[in-house]
């Protein structure tokens, strides 16, 4: 399992396609990010879709910040 923090990312997506692509099969990624307008938040769920992912859990860390975690999917 990996943490990263991406409150302070200036492109969040660009970034977290770096970490989800870095990700070997089955490992978990538990990502910090800034909730700001909410629309990241709602974007993060169909963005971990589509890069071959699974979303384990979503959740409010505190009042501005969210956390996300998942699983890189087997290449099946």
């Amino acid at each position: 399992m990996k943490r990263i923090d991406l409150r302070k990312s200036k492109d969040f997506f660009a970034d977290l396609k770096i970490h989800l692509d870095n990700l070997a099969c089955n490992d978990v990624l538990v990502v910090l990010f800034e909730i700001g307008d909410f629309s990241n938040v709602e974007k993060s769920f169909s963005f971990v879709y589509e890069n071959n992912c699974e979303l384990l859990n979503s959740l409010k860390f505190n009042q501005c910040d969210w956390t996300i975690c998942v699983r890189k999917k087997n290449d099946n």
